[in-house]
């Protein structure tokens, strides 16, 4: 008996440790190469295509609608709005906000489920090229590594950029360009503050959120937006009076 005893914890010190490592190198082995993406825009998504996918399976035509823009066209303050509102640290980190990361598995702990994903603007562009919705801990291990390479390969520029252009913005919209154009009938470069924050808004709930509607979330959401603006000194007083009533 004591034998076996010892057989068990001989295999479990020296197997299990092989198997936690072969599987992690069987992620990674399978992990993208993104060195492309310094010169290249990606043509489609893995986010697009299961939209369409579900389309499909639900016999409801989908219509994706992606336009790309230059970074340089899309308003800097387009840009901070979505920084401050998705990842306000993204030009500080490496890819993950291990505060955030922290803070979201100590609640997800608590709840005994992913209640959050406290994922950067890195993470959201890794989930949205290259895997799913799905809220599961391989997924979530995936995103990881890739956001990490996606940093190593690519400058926080050019990650930004990719991200505003593949980003959802509601069924088939990707890209502030199309959003822009789809709610507000506009190139992104002629949005004013209160279009921007709308769009900035929906981000989190791209199929449940209309940014041309004052929804109870959405209203909450903007002024949660424009408080940031205001304090972090994006936008003046005034500006920030002129809007928020529009979302009381």
């Amino acid at each position: 008996m004591l034998k076996k005893i010892r057989n068990v914890t001989r295999w479990t010190a020296i197997g299990l440790p092989a198997m936690v490592c072969g599987f992690a190198l069987f992620i990674y082995l399978g992990l993208p190469d993104v060195s492309d993406l310094k010169t290249q825009n990606p043509k489609t998504t893995a986010l697009m295509l299961q939209r369409f996918r579900e389309g499909r399976q639900s016999q409801k035509k989908i219509i994706l609608r992606q336009q790309w823009v230059a970074f340089a066209k899309i308003p800097k303050l387009f840009k901070d709005t979505v920084r401050i509102a998705e990842d306000a640290g993204f030009y500080q980190h490496n890819g993950v906000d291990f505060a955030e990361l922290k803070d979201a598995i100590e609640k997800s702990w608590q709840k005994r489920k992913l209640v959050r994903g406290a994922s950067t603007i890195t993470q959201q562009l890794a989930k949205n090229l290259y895997l799913s919705t799905d809220r599961s801990i391989i997924r979530k291990i995936k995103e990881f590594l890739i956001a990490k390479r996606l940093e190593a390969n690519l400058s926080k520029n050019r990650i930004f950029h990719i991200y505003l252009n593949v980003i959802e913005f509601g069924p088939g919209i990707f890209g502030v360009q199309a959003a822009s154009q789809s709610y507000f009938q506009k190139n992104v470069g002629q949005l004013d503050l209160e279009e921007i924050v709308r769009l900035t808004a929906v981000i989190p709930k791209p199929l449940k959120e209309n940014p041309t509607q004052n929804s109870r979330w959405l209203k909450w959401k903007a002024t949660w937006i424009l408080n940031a603006l205001l304090r972090y000194k994006y936008i003046r007083q005034m500006e920030y009076e002129t809007v928020v009533g529009k979302f009381s």
